[in-house]
């Protein structure tokens, strides 16, 4: 690739990533599928969700963030 490792990382985004915003908007629909169902099935269901949040250092911190605030008070 190249010695620009912020380059090679955005040139390797996974074209299902639905990006921030999108991921956002759905992220407390996702939390309760994963609460209330099952992880493997908001996968399959959001699955631009799930690769943007493996990807996304940010949005993964807030999708924990939610998930312990739903857990904590289920």
């Amino acid at each position: 690739m190249t010695d620009w490792p912020e380059l090679d990382g955005f040139l390797a985004t996974d074209p299902r990533d639905v990006g921030c915003e999108q991921a956002l908007q759905i992220l407390h629909v996702y939390v309760d599928m994963v609460l209330d169902l099952d992880p493997g099935l908001a996968a399959r269901r959001y699955p631009g969700v799930a690769v943007h949040l493996a990807a996304c250092g940010p949005c993964d911190d807030d999708f924990h963030g939610l998930l312990a605030a739903a857990g904590a008070t289920s």
